[in-house]
């Protein structure tokens, strides 16, 4: 029995015209999103279809207008693009397409035959000397969305544990879901150094999702293009336009119509990222379209929008579409397998960014700009402008030091403190990564109510490095009674060689027992590792963003007196000389855990003023309080 069903979308000004079937028809019905329906558009059974039929997609080559061109059915592949899900194989016809070849960017564009909608244009081989195209099935791409659960408040991610180390750090690294890019091989997979390598050409893959920067350096994208490329994501950079922050555009019946570019944004303003593809199918104000994942994010929430193509580029190893970004019309709500699909007139939640730059030339510069709200792609985006802001103005390799500070307003909890201060030849790399490391941990910390609502970054840079080691450490007296005070030197040298002394002057409180004490000085990150807490699991985004303000900076000194003594650390406080039958109590097999049992108890702690090197390294040596 044949499974055909009816859905109904907007082809106003009928987009099919030459299409065999399609006719102009009008209706006076109204969706829930104010969009008026015009034409019903049947869908061709996917067991219908037979080798040697003829069809006809669209796409736009330039422009906003999609232009036709012929599809040649080759057959279909069962089980190609997972369990029950088939694939068709077409080969591409027509002047434009013999030119290019299958190119990044068409990755959704609709296939018809007589009429009817059988699927999108989402698969290619790579370096394949013909126009041949996977084509994902309509029912696949509509039946995955209407399984899929909606999007909740109520995540079932529970709080993850956290180092001090992890939250100190400027090192971020990208944690993007991987994809299936490496395609659905006709081959079987052969492992390394296999005689069957040079064989792996012969497979389809995804095909590739151009990534539009405007604002963003070719440098930068060296930096980063890498870590964008292996998820799918082809980088291409702009030669203008960028996506505007700008009100949402009221969709009406020409809004996103089948064969017409789509836009998803990562960010938006003075650095725009947009990817780019095309329209498969409109039902009212649902979007389908890619035919493929674009991130394999599952669950989405980004700015989807028009589109218009500057040129769609022929390239001996991938041609690609030129796009500019348009209004925005909606928002994407999923991405998975078999495509993305958005809604109209949704307004999409994005995190304001403001990033001010002071150049080793006393020149200011403000960026502002709004990035996607997402536990993967929001730090990223972050490491990308924050490092193309200070490279477009300062230099990218070399010594220089950067001082960065701001702020991370989230919604019902205290301001995240940002200020670092990194003098070293990749301090712009570091630089970046200091604001990318809280927000990763805000985004992935498991609670629902770690909402960003802005970032507000402040960066000012010099040419140089300024930084120095401490290199040995003294105190004026030996023995002390409790109560009283007395000094350390802390010794330093630049690495010019110069040397100077910071003087720290020390305390010991009036209720200290007798005994030796050990006095340590050296930098946050030092003095970090040796902190007897090392992991802890946040109850609420409240304590995580206390606990990430109280990280101690690694651009300058601290001083501890510890005594050996037994004590215990319960989720992040810290509680000293406690007695054997508390400790006895917390150690007990029934009693919850997270207690982490220490040997070294601070009695004083004290952060020094930055000076003006950079200091590193730690010195230790032991006091004796007397009566």
């Amino acid at each position: 029995m044949k499974n055909k069903f009816l859905a109904t979308t907007v082809l106003a000004a009928l987009v099919f015209t030459g299409f065999s079937g399609a006719t102009r028809a009008q209706s006076n019905s109204k969706q829930n999103s104010s969009v008026s329906t015009k034409n019903k558009i049947e869908f061709f059974p996917l067991e219908d279809v037979k080798p040697g039929m003829r069809a006809t997609s669209r796409t736009v080559f330039v422009g906003t207008e999609s232009e036709e061109f012929g599809v040649e059915i080759l057959g279909v592949l069962p089980g190609f693009i997972g369990p029950k899900q088939p694939a068709i194989i077409g080969k591409l016809t027509g002047a434009n397409v013999e030119r290019t070849g299958v190119f990044a960017g068409m990755s959704g564009s609709p296939v018809f035959i007589d009429g009817k909608l059988v699927g999108a244009i989402s698969f290619s081989f790579p370096f394949s000397k013909e126009p041949i195209a996977g084509i994902t099935p309509i029912q696949s791409m509509i039946d995955i969305f209407e399984q899929a659960a909606p999007r909740s408040n109520s995540s079932a991610n529970e709080p993850r544990s956290f180092t001090f180390t992890e939250l100190a750090s400027t090192d971020w690294k990208p944690n993007l879901p991987k994809t299936a890019i490496s395609g659905a091989p006709f081959l079987a997979n052969v492992s390394q150094g296999s005689p069957l390598l040079p064989l792996l050409g012969q497979q389809f893959a995804p095909i590739a999702t151009p990534l539009v920067f405007s604002g963003i350096s070719q440098e930068t994208l060296n930096q980063f293009a890498s870590q964008l490329a292996e998820h799918g994501v082809m980088p291409v950079a702009a030669a203008g336009g960028a996506s505007e922050i700008s009100p949402m555009k009221k969709a009406d019946e020409k809004t996103l119509l089948p064969g017409s570019s789509v836009t998803v944004a990562l960010a938006r303003g003075d650095y725009s990222l947009a990817a780019a593809g095309t329209v498969t199918f409109r039902d009212g104000d649902k979007i389908y379209a890619f035919g493929h994942q674009f991130l394999n994010l599952g669950s989405a929430n980004m700015p989807m929008g028009e589109g218009s193509v500057v040129a769609v580029v022929p390239n001996a190893n991938n041609s690609f579409k030129l796009s500019v970004p348009g209004a925005m019309v909606g928002s994407l709500e999923q991405d998975r397998q078999t495509g993305i699909y958005g809604k109209l007139g949704n307004q999409p939640k994005m995190i304001p960014v403001e990033l001010n730059v002071q150049t080793s030339r006393n020149r200011p510069q403000t960026y502002r700009y709004e990035v996607i709200n997402d536990s993967f792609l929001t730090p990223l985006l972050l490491n990308i402008t924050v490092y193309n802001a200070i490279t477009a103005t300062e230099r990218g390799l070399g010594e220089s030091t950067i001082n960065v500070s701001g702020q991370i307003s989230v919604k019902d909890a205290p301001m995240v403190n940002i200020e670092r201060r990194i003098s070293a030849s990749n301090a712009p790399v570091m630089a970046a990564g200091s604001i990318a490391v809280p927000t990763a941990a805000l985004l992935s910390s498991g609670f629902d109510n770690a909402e960003i609502k802005n970032i507000k970054i402040n960066v000012t840079s010099v040419d140089g490095k300024k930084a120095a080691s401490l290199e040995r450490l003294a105190i004026n007296r030996a023995e002390v009674r409790a109560g009283e005070s007395f000094e350390a030197q802390a010794f330093v040298r630049s690495n010019a060689g110069k040397q100077f002394v910071q003087r720290v002057p020390l305390k010991i409180p009036a209720d200290t027992a007798p005994g030796t004490y050990l006095v340590y000085v050296g930098d946050g990150a030092s003095l970090q590792q040796v902190a007897p807490s090392r992991s802890f699991v946040p109850k609420t985004v409240n304590e995580l963003v206390n606990t990430i303000n109280l990280v101690k900076k690694a651009d300058r000194l601290y001083v501890q007196i510890t005594r050996v003594t037994n004590g215990a650390i319960i989720g992040t406080s810290e509680m000293p000389n406690l007695p054997p039958s508390v400790l006895a109590t917390l150690n007990n097999d029934r009693s919850v855990g997270g207690v982490t049992p220490t040997i070294l108890s601070p009695i004083f702690e004290q952060e020094l003023a930055p000076a003006e090197f950079i200091v590193s390294g730690q010195q230790v040596l032991t006091v004796e309080v007397v009566r």
